[in-house]
């Protein structure tokens, strides 16, 4: 059994850098850990997943933009379920907190 922090420091990136780390994997789920440093999604780019996502900001203040213009404002403790197919882009992540999210992807 291996015992880690989801604060710990050391994991964290350059600030030019946003992290994706995968800390549990199975047949049909994953749970990543996500630090953001004021990295958004490219413009015209935009992410349509074919699994479901459930996503918590732990740290941090963040905004996603869904297809169409409807923005979801995140703070701290917020979450969100991002069904399968749902274009979805990151418009907004804080720098000072950076932010913390865990994501866990998983099927209908």
């Amino acid at each position: 059994m291996l015992i880690k922090n989801i604060f710990d420091p050391t994991q964290t990136p350059h600030p030019q850098e946003e992290l994706f780390e995968t800390l549990s994997e199975g047949s049909s789920t994953k749970v990543e850990r996500i630090i953001s440093r004021g990295q958004v999604t490219a413009p015209g780019k935009w992410y349509d997943s074919d699994t479901n996502e459930w996503v918590v900001l732990i740290q941090g203040k963040a905004t996603l933009e869904l297809e169409g213009g409807k923005l979801i404002h995140l703070s701290a403790g917020d979450y969100v379920v991002i069904p399968a197919h749902q274009k979805h882009r990151v418009s907004y992540t804080s720098t000072q907190p950076w932010c913390l999210w865990i994501a866990v992807h998983f099927p209908d």
